[in-house]
C-alpha cells in the first residue's frame, strides 16, 4: 500500500525532527495559541488516531478519499470551534510527559505496527464516518509533513521533506483546493498568474 510507505515516510522524519529540538525550545512560540510542545502534541495525534481507529470497523465506506475527508472535515472542524481544537492539542502536548520525543517515538512506532498489520479495512473516524485504511493514511501524512514544517520554522531548524511525501501532499493540496471550489484561483498561483488571497489555507 504506497500511502502505508509514504506515511511510514512522513512519521519518521518528523519524529528525527522532534529529536533535534532544543531542550528550551518545547515551552517556546509554536503555531498561533500553541506553544512547540501543544503543536508537537497536536501533530502526535497523527499517530494516535490511526492505532485508535484501527481498532473501530465501520458499517460502510461514508468518505471516498483524502479529498472527500477534507471536504467533509472543513464544516465539522469549524463547528468544533477554535478554543476546542486548541485545547486539544495543548492536552496532546502534555501526554507527552517528560520525555516528549521517547513518548512520540513509542507512538510513531505503535501506529506503524498497526498500519502493516491491517490490511486496508473501512474504519470509523471523527463523526463516525467510514473510510478506508488508504484514504485516511494520507491525511496524516499531511498533517505531519505540514506540521513539520511548522515545527521547525518554530524551532528554527532546517527540515527536508522526503521527496516522496512533498510530492504526495503538495498534489493533495491542489486536489482539495478543487475540492472546495478554489481549483482555478491555485492554479494561477501556481503558474503565476495571480497571488492567492490573503490567508489563503486549502484545509
Amino acid at each position: 500500500m504506497d500511502a502505508a510507505r509514504t506515511y511510514s515516510a512522513a512519521a519518521h522524519a518528523f519524529c528525527e525532527l522532534a529529536r533535534r529540538i532544543p531542550p528550551d525550545a518545547w515551552d517556546g512560540p509554536g503555531l498561533g495559541d500553541w506553544d512547540l510542545r501543544s503543536l508537537v502534541g497536536h501533530a502526535s495525534r497523527s499517530f494516535v488516531t490511526v492505532s485508535t481507529y484501527l481498532r473501530t470497523t465501520a458499517a460502510r465506506e461514508d468518505v471516498t478519499d483524502a479529498v472527500d475527508y477534507y471536504v467533509r472535515m472543513r464544516d465539522y472542524a469549524a463547528g468544533l470551534g477554535a478554543a476546542d481544537v486548541a485545547e486539544r492539542g495543548r492536552k496532546a502536548g502534555r501526554d507527552l510527559g517528560d520525555d516528549p520525543v521517547t513518548a512520540l517515538t513509542e507512538l510513531m512506532v505503535r501506529a506503524l505496527d498497526d498500519v502493516a498489520a491491517a490490511g486496508d479495512p473501512v474504519i470509523e473516524v471523527i463523526g463516525g464516518l467510514g473510510i478506508r485504511l488508504s484514504g485516511y493514511l494520507p491525511t496524516r501524512t499531511f498533517e505531519l509533513a505540514v506540521h513539520g514544517l511548522d515545527v521547525a520554522r518554530a524551532a528554527g531548524l532546517t527540515f527536508e521533506l522526503p521527496t516522496e511525501v512533498l510530492a504526495e501532499v503538495t498534489a493533495l493540496a491542489a486536489r482539495i483546493a478543487v475540492g472546495l471550489g478554489d481549483g482555478e484561483a491555485v492554479l494561477l498561483a501556481l503558474t503565476g498568474r495571480e497571488p492567492l488571497p490573503p490567508g489563503f489555507s486549502a484545509v
